[in-house]
């Protein structure tokens, strides 16, 4: 099976997006899938990994050092990698992923989120990039996207290549699909 990374929020979020995290977690792990995530056991992050685990899916959390206390490492991982930069981190959630879902969160999920999806326009990977919007967060984001678009600052072969899914059993399909 396939090796999902997962972008979303490791701070405070209310239930709809703890339970959707949740949700996400149970299809990973059900579905056979190995969670690749920033190595969080708390919000979203935490969620996720919990949930994958619960339905039998291994986990993996990679996390930096400077962020082992402030997101509280999932010492439940499967496997929890320490590493020294932030750079490292997400050099190895981008080598150890197959895919990459992306849920609500803040400027760390974005950030991820945008340099997964550049890289991947760019020809430097070719794994599926889903945002995963099934309550229209992303909603002013991919407008803003669009209009970029309309005045050629983003090509329409970059917003294609974001596939966006409305629902988890969506995303799972296309983040697992090469």
């Amino acid at each position: 099976m396939s090796a999902i990374c997962v972008y979303c929020a490791s701070g405070p979020v209310d239930d709809t997006f703890i339970s959707l995290a949740a949700e996400l977690g149970t299809a990973i792990g059900s579905g056979g899938h190995t969670l690749v995530s920033g190595g969080g056991n708390i919000s979203m992050m935490g969620a996720v990994a919990e949930a994958t685990r619960a339905a039998g899916g291994p986990t993996v959390g990679i996390i930096p050092r400077a962020l082992m206390e402030r997101e509280v490492a999932d010492l439940g991982a499967d496997e929890l990698v320490v590493t020294e930069t932030m750079r490292e981190r997400k050099r190895l959630m981008d080598e150890r992923a197959d895919g990459f879902i992306t849920m609500p969160g803040g400027i760390g999920t974005l950030e991820e989120l945008f340099e997964t999806w550049t890289g991947g326009y760019l020809g430097m990977h070719d794994k599926p990039v889903v945002l995963l919007d099934p309550f229209g967060f992303y909603a002013p984001l991919l407008g803003w996207l669009d209009d970029l678009s309309g005045r050629g600052f983003v090509s329409r072969a970059a917003l294609d290549r974001l596939l966006v899914a409305e629902s988890v059993v969506t995303a799972i399909q296309l983040a697992t699909h090469r």
